[in-house]
């Protein structure tokens, strides 16, 4: 099952994603470097392909040709974790009530 990198809810994409395919629940872009899985935020361009081209906005479609959809498994664990940080977050700075 893949899921959408911005609101986590899981997609009903069996095949390749087209480059203006956007997500049914949030409406935003799929075929996008965050829902790729040769995206790597410490690498050259923060692709793993050496041949990629510079992509300016990661969260928006573009025209890259090496793109390979996300599986969820480790997409699934980095929302968690994302989810989880700001739950923390939330609660160090959440003013209290007396």
């Amino acid at each position: 099952m893949r899921i959408c990198p911005n609101c986590g809810k899981p997609l009903e994409v069996q095949d390749q994603i087209g480059r203006q395919e956007i997500c049914p629940h949030c409406r935003s872009d799929l075929h996008c470097c965050l829902n790729c899985q040769l995206y790597d935020e410490y690498a050259q361009n923060k692709c793993r392909e050496p041949s990629a081209d510079w992509v300016g906005d990661r969260g928006k479609n573009n025209f890259c040709e090496y793109f390979r959809f996300q599986e969820s498994s480790t997409r699934d664990r980095q929302f968690r974790e994302r989810e989880e940080a700001r739950a923390k977050l939330e609660g160090l700075f959440k003013k209290k009530t007396s």
